[in-house]
């Protein structure tokens, strides 16, 4: 019996421990741009329909959309992309104002991450779509814990055009959403507006507008707090106010990396049989080929 147990707890860590997350990375800044972890895996270049070569490489830009300051928490939203396609969404967090940063959810397919509002200091809202051809698939992440966890709520129940140009909540039950549809849909109008009183979970569709919508009450982004793009360190820089001065927070690359083709080796050739190392025959004895007669034929 004690056997039986023992290697039922012993499973049961083994299976808990195989459910953890990998560790993520931890970037500390010191004064100079911090530069995103990033690979361009051999599968990346067909499944993103990226025309990269050897001698033209995809470069990987870092785009940071929104900042926003909750308690001692700063979090970053954005993207990566090449010049014209959007790889991954990135959301990163500090809860030291900008001295250790890390990716507070995983990076999320042709996704990119906007808008950030939070009430108090656990409740938490982060716009994003799908970035294809056209968007589509506009989501909210939702966090209870100060952002500590995120869980993803579509806007709607099954997949549809469309880009969330603001959202804002009143309370933690009560928001409003516009969605840009970006072209005119069934009912002739291409802006919807929606309401929640689920905290986001849910949404119900109030107005649709062939012209654009505005919110009665539009959330306002903290004004202490900047993401300003800096051309002679090729970085974005995360700034804060200070009795009238802004002053860097941290920094991070815009670009992070490449996407190429693997480069194909080509099998050496075999060697020529005169260059191949002299062989036994049966018995032992090794036999030179002979070299090709010199003597002229007579005519």
């Amino acid at each position: 019996m004690r056997r039986h147990t023992i290697l039922f707890a012993t499973a049961l860590t083994a299976a808990v421990l195989a459910q953890e997350p990998a560790p993520r990375s931890v970037y500390s800044y010191e004064g100079k741009p911090l530069k995103l972890d990033f690979t361009c895996k051999e599968e990346d270049t067909t499944t993103f329909g990226l025309t990269c070569s050897i001698d033209e490489p995809c470069d990987v830009f870092l785009e940071l959309s929104a900042v926003e300051m909750m308690g001692n928490r700063l979090f970053l939203t954005g993207n990566l992309h090449t010049s014209n396609v959007t790889l991954w969404s990135i959301l990163l967090m500090s809860e030291d104002g900008g001295k250790t940063w890390s990716e507070s959810y995983e990076r999320m397919r042709s996704t990119g991450l906007e808008q950030i509002q939070f009430l108090g200091l656990e409740v938490g809202w982060i716009g994003g779509q799908q970035l294809l051809s056209l968007p589509r698939d506009p989501f909210l992440l939702v966090t209870g814990d100060g952002g500590k966890t995120w869980r993803k709520k579509p806007v709607y129940s099954e997949t549809r055009v469309g880009a969330i140009e603001q959202f804002s909540f009143e309370n933690p039950k009560d928001g409003a959403m516009l969605i840009d549809r970006t072209q005119s849909g069934d009912s002739g109008g291409r802006h919807e507006y929606y309401e929640s009183n689920t905290g986001g979970d849910s949404w119900s569709l109030r107005q649709v507008s062939p012209k654009p919508i505005k919110l009665k009450r539009p959330h306002v982004a903290n004004e202490n707090w900047r993401v300003r793009a800096d051309g002679p360190t090729k970085s974005f820089r995360i700034e804060h106010r200070s009795a009238q001065r802004w002053q860097t927070a941290a920094s991070f690359l815009i670009k992070v990396g490449d996407c190429q083709p693997q480069e194909l080796k080509l099998a050496e050739p075999p060697p020529l049989e005169a260059e191949q190392e002299k062989k036994p025959e049966a018995g032992g004895v090794f036999v030179v080929p002979s070299a090709p007669s010199k003597k002229k034929r007579r005519p």
